[in-house]
């Protein structure tokens, strides 16, 4: 592999933080760039153009993940200030969560929580997880259940400001609980326009891949290949199978959970099959894309697994040109910000 695609410092650009999206425009209402990966050429459009640059008989997959992951105020026996972030619930009583500082947070301590209602909830850590996480214990189930619906959403680290409408951090389409972070490329999405694509041809199906909060991590290696990816779960139905396995037209991703998706469940052969499990799938220049023949998704992190996973299908060189031609034109980026389309014929 050339040098240039396996070193991490190679995955940078300059990004003024001014263009760093601190909140959402209207749902469908962002900026659309759509990047041809054969030609390397860029069109400057709107989202609503979207319908336009797809095809009659492509099925568009997303990902109906939910994000139900709360943060939530907490405190020590010493009456320190500390945080957990509520993952998943693994019983009625326990929780995995990140906890804040982890280095006080050791099993058999406890710490209060501010649950629903301002109702203080009673923890006790009763293990480390494998990703540095804790599982915690409530008192019963009722004191758990106080913490499902408190806090308030975990917004990337980047967003500095509140969000007023918690549903704005979730796709229209989103259905299934599991998630500490949206898949952000499915913001744009409104109900008009998945009927205006259906209208053209454009099949829609569902996956559902629970993003965790790795997503947000830089790659800190100069070595990428010692990058160590989380696992999340992910779920391919029958009928997302069935589509995607006898379609007429090309598989369009919305966001990198769904080509991580896909690309976990096919064959060599890029037959999809219906299955569920855990992905670590780390998709980086040298890869081969054998389900997925273009996507949407928004403006990466540098060093992170998703830049290099959108480098891997389109060109680190022509990728990062199209970045710089964003930051020209004063696109929006990151979770809240502006979309990119990469189509072309290249492999898929």
């Amino acid at each position: 592999m050339d040098h240039q695609l396996d070193r991490t410092s190679n995955y940078e650009y300059d990004l003024p933080s001014e263009l760093i999206a601190q909140h959402p425009v209207e749902r469908g209402q962002s900026r659309l760039m759509v990047l041809d990966r054969t030609t390397g050429q860029v069109h400057l459009g709107t989202f609503a153009d979207l319908p336009g640059h797809l095809r009659e008989g492509d099925v568009l997959v997303v990902n109906d993940t939910r994000v139900s992951a709360r943060r939530i105020a907490a405190r020590l026996p010493s009456g320190r200030a500390a945080e957990a972030l509520l993952l998943r619930r693994r019983t009625d009583t326990e929780w995995e969560a990140l906890v804040y500082p982890g280095n006080r947070m050791r099993p058999g301590a406890t710490l209060e929580l501010m649950g629903s209602e301002n109702r203080v909830v009673r923890a006790e850590i009763i293990e480390r997880t494998p990703e540095g996480g804790r599982v915690l214990r409530c008192d019963d189930a009722e004191a758990s259940e106080m913490l499902a619906s408190a806090g308030t959403a975990p917004l990337p680290p980047y967003i500095h400001e509140p969000l007023h409408d918690e549903e704005r951090y979730q796709t229209v389409y989103a259905r299934c609980n599991g998630s500490a972070a949206a898949p952000t490329a499915g913001l744009h999405f409104t109900e008009e326009m998945l009927d205006r694509l259906a209208k053209r041809g454009v099949q829609v199906t569902r996956i559902t891949l629970h993003v965790g909060v790795d997503t947000f991590r830089p790659v800190r290696d100069e070595d990428p290949s010692q990058h160590a990816m989380h696992g999340e779960w992910y779920s391919v139905g029958d009928d997302a199978a069935d589509t995607i396995n006898t379609r007429q037209g090309r598989v369009i991703a919305v966001g990198t959970t769904v080509v991580r998706t896909l690309e976990s469940a096919a064959d060599e052969n890029g037959h999809v099959e219906a299955q569920a499990g855990i992905t670590r799938l780390f998709i980086r220049p040298g890869s081969r894309f054998r389900v997925v023949g273009g996507m949407v998704t928004n403006f990466h992190l540098p060093r992170s697994t998703l830049l290099m996973l959108v480098s891997a299908f389109a060109g680190r060189e022509t990728v990062l040109r199209a970045y710089r031609i964003a930051v020209e034109q004063r696109f929006r980026f990151y979770s809240f910000g502006d979309a990119m389309l990469i189509v072309g014929d290249a492999t898929v």
